[in-house]
């Protein structure tokens, strides 16, 4: 008693420990409030007890690792060279890394549909392998060697790894009440958010050298790989899940079909509403790889009225982020309502925007283009997520996802390359990606428009 006593009043005595132990707590209070804020967003509405919520943290902390990647590579193959010979490093790259990856992409699902109970480590070694990569990328971003492009190709193979198993871990994480759309918006959300709050530090850390942010996605993703592990045992099993009617015909019936003829259902038998939806979301794709290198290289021969390069290219970018960041946020809001419909309605409307941008070419609209065509990405790549976890076998939904992404993927390279190739001529240049839009859009309205009337005959919640 006397000790405690004594100790007391020691303490009492002693102002400097009194005021050492103010300023720890206020220091330590924004890092601790930030944490228990971030927590109950993702937690949210049962997102807590379901899982989902470390699910949306999970991916946080890939885009966040990613965009640490990214800053690195695009000041090695963009911007610390003159334009004419940026235009020819950029095209290498995208041949060397994606001419591979178009061989390896379409044995990614397929090899994950047979390790089904193994979605944790599957994540988990997606993190791992982008770590080491770093590792390896942090010593070619300085040397300037070729182990670049194939470190560079296993960074993208082990990040398209990790989306395919995400997509397919997502139905499994459904709270009560949840839609497939609503928790795919809420997982894609995060990961904007995370990415925007990276991308800043990312830049920071460029500025002290080019290995920092290596180093910092090294970091960030051996923490996504222990975080993959608080996953619920659930993401492992496919106990219980319903099998969804195809679109394509009757003959298709999950259950019986498979307990019948013992036979997997084929990619192919995926339905008009899936094969409408993903054409349709190519052609964004291929628009937003278009737009990418296109204004890339346009912005830094003729910046915006009274603006640097760096400074115009940064408004685009944020105007197609938060363009982006709005259309999940309406894909929460929307939920489940008529995926094809909302298909249809944000490819006219960018087309919309994008023939006015080429008619009244100018800065405003151009960052009112990016936004749009981030807008109708988002939303459309959300509503095909939904049709592909509605009206595809579970056994063969992660090849779906895996080859759906590889098509994606592909698209957006191909609007690069139009988008390098073509001469730096603003009008010139958005008219040729209206008219990229006009095609795609064109041919693939009726066949969703039809879709949409006659609906799938499962519509069940995939849970």
């Amino acid at each position: 008693m006397a000790a405690a006593k004594s100790s007391a009043s020691g303490s009492e005595a002693n102002p400097v420990g009194r005021v050492a132990r103010t300023v720890g707590r206020a220091l330590h209070l924004p890092f601790t409030g930030t944490a228990r804020g971030i927590r109950k967003a993702t937690h949210a509405h049962g997102a807590g007890e379901s899982g989902l919520g470390k699910l949306i943290e999970l991916h946080g902390v890939n885009g966040a690792g990613d965009v640490m990647i990214t800053v690195a590579l695009a000041s090695t193959v963009f911007f610390s060279v003159p334009t004419d010979e940026a235009r020819g490093r950029v095209a290498l790259y995208l041949a060397i890394t994606m001419a591979p990856f178009t061989l390896l992409a379409p044995v990614i699902g397929p090899l994950l549909d047979r390790v089904p109970h193994g979605r944790r480590a599957a994540m988990a070694g997606a993190m791992l392998a982008r770590a080491l990569l770093a590792l390896t990328l942090s010593g070619a971003v300085v040397t300037g060697s070729l182990e670049l492009y194939p470190a560079a190709l296993g960074v993208l193979v082990a990040s398209k790894a990790y989306g395919v198993v995400r997509s397919a871990v997502v139905p499994r994480l459904l709270p009560p009440g949840f839609s497939l759309v609503k928790a795919n918006s809420r997982v894609t959300l995060g990961g904007l958010l995370a990415t925007g709050v990276a991308a800043p530090i990312g830049a920071g850390l460029q500025l002290i050298g080019p290995r920092w942010p290596l180093y910092g996605a090294f970091v960030i993703f051996v923490a996504g790989m222990f975080l993959s592990f608080s996953l619920p045992p659930k993401v492992d099993s496919a106990k219980g899940e319903d099998k969804a009617l195809l679109a394509a015909d009757e003959e298709h019936l999950h259950g019986p079909h498979l307990k019948t003829t013992g036979r997997r259902p084929g990619l192919r038998t995926v339905g008009p509403a899936v094969t409408h939806a993903l054409a349709a979301n190519a052609t964004l794709r291929c628009l937003s790889g278009f737009l990418i290198f296109f204004l890339a290289f346009l912005l830094r021969e003729d910046p915006m009225a009274g603006q640097s390069a760096a400074v115009s290219l940064g408004i685009v970018g944020v105007a197609a982020g938060t363009g982006n960041a709005l259309g999940t946020a309406v894909g929460a809001w929307l939920k489940a309502r008529a995926p094809e419909v909302i298909i249809v309605t944000v490819v006219a409307l960018v087309l919309g925007v994008a023939i006015m941008t080429a008619v009244f070419f100018g800065a405003f609209l151009v960052a009112c283009l990016g936004a749009f065509a981030g807008f109708a990405q988002a939303l459309a790549k959300l509503s095909l997520d939904a049709l592909i976890q509605r009206d595809v076998p579970e056994q063969v939904r992660t090849s779906a996802f895996a080859r759906s992404e590889t098509l994606l993927q592909m698209s957006w390279v191909v609007g690069g390359a139009i988008g390098i190739a073509l001469p730096l001529n603003g009008v010139l240049g958005l008219s040729v990606g209206a008219g990229i839009l006009a095609v795609g859009w064109l041919s693939t309205v009726r066949g969703l428009l039809a879709a949409a009337r006659h609906g799938s005959t499962a519509r069940a919640r995939v849970a």
